[in-house]
């Protein structure tokens, strides 16, 4: 079943759900703008992970 994950590769699914969010707000306007989106963004269905 492919809920039954083993703990690293759940760990590291874990880390790309996290970093894939977009960018705080505060962020945007601690850097007068120059963070306007986010670099690498990851579509679930589009980009697979490579775990």
């Amino acid at each position: 079943m492919s809920r039954n994950k083993v703990l690293p590769k759940k760990l590291r699914m874990a880390k790309a759900n996290k970093q894939n969010r977009r960018i705080p707000i505060w962020a945007y306007g601690k850097t007068n703008r120059n963070l306007r989106y986010k670099p690498k963004p990851r579509h679930w269905r589009r980009n697979s992970l490579k775990v």
